[in-house]
């Protein structure tokens, strides 16, 4: 019965989300969009022209703001362990980002090219028990923060979804060591009760 009463609320919660709606009546895949839109409209992430990689892509909406604000002369590698419905001009990987494999595939696509910006709303898939969930989205962090350390070029940003909690201060710690400023970024489309933050790797260290 709980957990019926609680899909309930969800779902009502998420048809009347205004987010939710916007993203429905001007195209986009979900409401994700606004949070990248905000971020990028505070910190001048995107520019014309730029290479960015997304990790997490799945449904898509921040390769959708990516590829628009980069244009045609941007390129855009997008990778999730879910199909992703194409987008013209992007280049979709599927696969687990976690296998040796998947990444040998996203750095043959780059074939050694610098990356502008890294990109990550990568999460596990819930278990429910909180201190395991914590650490997988930590590792994912971690492994996006790998990436973007040896692909960014100097210069370069990085922004990635955490979870506060059990690991998030020793994760902000590792970041600092690789960007010149870092930011937590807590947009508005993201919902008062999630314990997830952005951290925003501005400047990668040559």
């Amino acid at each position: 019965m709980k957990r019926t009463k609680s899909g309930k609320a969800w779902m009502h919660e998420h048809v009347t989300d205004p987010y939710v709606q916007r993203a429905k009546s001007e195209g986009w895949r979900s409401r994700a969009a606004f949070k990248l839109m905000e971020i990028d409209e505070r910190d001048r992430l995107l520019r014309p022209g730029q290479t960015v990689v997304d990790l997490g892509a799945a449904p898509g909406s921040w390769t959708q703001v990516v590829a628009r604000r980069v244009g045609e002369k941007g390129r855009v590698i997008a990778l999730d362990l879910l199909p992703v419905e194409p987008l013209p001009g992007v280049e979709f990987i599927q696969g687990d980002f976690t296998e040796d494999a998947m990444l040998a595939e996203l750095e043959a696509r780059l074939g050694g090219a610098p990356v502008d910006l890294v990109l990550s709303d990568m999460a596990p898939n819930i278990s429910g028990i909180e201190t395991v969930d914590q650490a997988r989205s930590i590792h994912l962090a971690e492994l996006a923060l790998d990436f973007a350390a040896n692909h960014l070029k100097p210069g370069g940003n990085f922004l990635v979804k955490v979870f506060q909690g059990e690991g998030f201060m020793e994760f902000r710690a590792q970041m600092q060591g690789h960007f010149k400023v870092l930011h937590a970024r807590k947009p508005k489309a993201s919902r008062d009760r999630s314990s997830e933050v952005y951290l925003l790797g501005l400047g990668a260290r040559a």
